[in-house]
């Protein structure tokens, strides 16, 4: 794989886990300890600093076998077909195995259910995980089932014909029916595990929002993402003055409405089928804890 560096002093290990939104910063400075970057044809090092223009090669290990157990769960699968699944998340659910938490993931359960049916693209902690859903957000997640399949799909992410959908409820009061957010999403400065609007080291982000219902202090909106970027509802509806509710990341601090964990719910899925092309088009109901919520914000008018 040949990249082209596009800013100037940017590390190179933070620059390929932008570029390559798969890989996170820890990967790349492992693939650069194994001599499989070259910068300008030499071993590149993690702290290297890049001159717009750079040539970078990197060679990505084929997948080793899975070493996390597989684990007995019910999975809310709501599509299957020979090349595609696509399970309903619930919220609480991680979806891969990471340091520290090998056990009890969405991954857990898909080796128990499915076992080698699942593409080997992203390595030993994603098998078939073709993107990403937070822990805490509910709803529609897309497994590829073979390589050919997350090929295809991870095209259509990049490309943005792969259509997502969500709901949310924020707070306060949106003064327009609909719009649109247009702002770069990065990693926030001082904070690596959060991310923030800015406009270095950052790719472009685009959500389009409109207005499903109000309620005093709170409004339930769908969301249509344009590009797919790491919490980019949460981090462009608090970037707008409305931050998701339950967000005490990215919105206020303190649990409202019984809710410590963001209300947002990924309810509709559209691609198009990776070996026919035809399209499908797959919807999860709100779940539970999201019709609770609404509930209540009923009783207050």
């Amino acid at each position: 794989m040949i990249l082209t560096a596009d800013l100037s002093g940017e590390r190179l290990d933070g620059f390929l886990s932008r570029v390559l939104p798969d890989l996170s910063r820890s990967a790349a400075q492992k693939l650069l300890e194994q001599g499989l970057v070259l910068r300008n044809g030499k071993p590149g090092k993690k702290n290297d600093r890049l001159e717009a223009g750079d040539k970078i090669s990197v060679t990505l290990p084929e997948p080793q076998p899975l070493d996390v157990p597989a684990t007995k769960m019910e999975l809310d699968i709501v599509y299957e077909d020979e090349d595609v699944l696509v399970i309903n998340k619930p919220k609480g659910l991680v979806v891969h195995p990471a340091a520290g938490h090998q056990e009890d993931t969405l991954v857990n359960g898909l080796l128990y259910a499915k076992g080698d049916s699942l593409s080997g693209i992203n390595g030993i902690l994603r098998p078939g995980i073709v993107h990403r859903i937070d822990k805490d957000t509910s709803g529609l997640l897309a497994i590829a089932k073979n390589d050919l399949a997350h090929t295809v799909l991870a095209s259509q992410l990049k490309d943005h014909t792969m259509a997502r959908t969500y709901e949310a409820i924020v707070c306060g009061n949106l003064k327009e029916d609909s719009g649109t957010v247009d702002a770069p999403i990065g990693r926030h400065p001082s904070d690596r595990k959060k991310m923030c609007v800015t406009a270095r080291n950052s790719k472009n982000a685009v959500t389009h929002w409109e207005v499903v219902d109000r309620y005093p202090g709170y409004t339930h909106v769908r969301c249509r993402l344009e590009t797919g970027r790491t919490h980019q509802i949460r981090v462009h509806m608090a970037h707008i003055g409305h931050p998701i509710l339950g967000d005490t990341v990215y919105g206020h601090k303190k649990p409202e409405l019984g809710q410590d964990s963001q209300v947002l719910h990924a309810g509709v899925l559209c691609f198009t089928h990776p070996r026919d092309g035809h399209p499908v088009i797959v919807a999860a109901d709100l779940p539970e804890y999201f019709r609770e919520v609404l509930e209540k914000l009923k009783k207050r008018t």
